[in-house]
């Protein structure tokens, strides 16, 4: 009876570990290969809008009358918004560049709150809360990469202008850099629901 019973769990066994690659091939390939991607890309555009929200409120803060002139940083990333170049978005290469994109918007955010620091602009407080906000948006992003095991790019130094002289030109250089950074993180935030939509395809 034991060796009948023995014979019996061995048979069991085997048949369970010959169906063990049906079972596996049976799951999703997207939920085996980035389970949580959904959740994390979620996460991302969500702290990218809470971003472009803080950057409008900054804009507004203190609006200009004059023309701004929008050549003082010559570093800043550029933006391809094109519906096209949206579809053809590819997971691991465009956290890379999100990644170093915002490291550079990071950077330059920096030296400008040390600016509005030194002349005793009203903004500041708020300009430091964005930077903390941005710095969270990097972790998480940074979580998300490691995740998929995408590529950390090195990012450039960035090219910054002398520091402002006056109020005047100091809020040009506010309002360009926020205005830059609020077109980049409506184009961010676009570039992460497209690659949620391609994850669950």
């Amino acid at each position: 009876m034991k060796l009948l019973l023995d014979s019996s769990s061995s048979l069991l066994f085997s048949v369970l570990l010959a169906q063990l690659p049906l079972l596996t091939s049976a799951l999703p390939a997207q939920s085996r290969r980035h389970p949580h991607s959904h959740a994390d890309l979620d996460k991302l555009t969500n702290q990218t809008r809470h971003l472009q929200k803080l950057t409008h409120d900054l804009i507004n803060d203190h609006e200009l009358d004059s023309v701004i002139d929008h050549h003082r940083f010559k570093s800043l990333p550029a933006i391809n918004g094109r519906a096209n170049d949206l579809s053809s978005l590819e997971l691991k290469t465009t956290l890379s560049q999100l990644h170093t994109d915002l490291k550079s918007f990071e950077h330059h955010f920096e030296w400008l709150n040390k600016v509005t620091k030194k002349h005793q602009h009203s903004t500041a407080p708020k300009l430091g809360e964005m930077i903390s906000h941005i710095k969270s948006l990097i972790n998480s992003l940074q979580r998300q990469m490691s995740r998929v095991d995408a590529q950390r790019n090195p990012v450039p130094s960035p090219s910054l202008p002398p520091h402002p002289t006056s109020h005047w030109e100091m809020d040009q250089s506010s309002q360009e850099l926020l205005q830059r950074f609020r077109l980049y993180c409506d184009w961010a935030t676009r570039a992460f629901l497209s690659l949620k939509s391609k994850t669950q395809a």
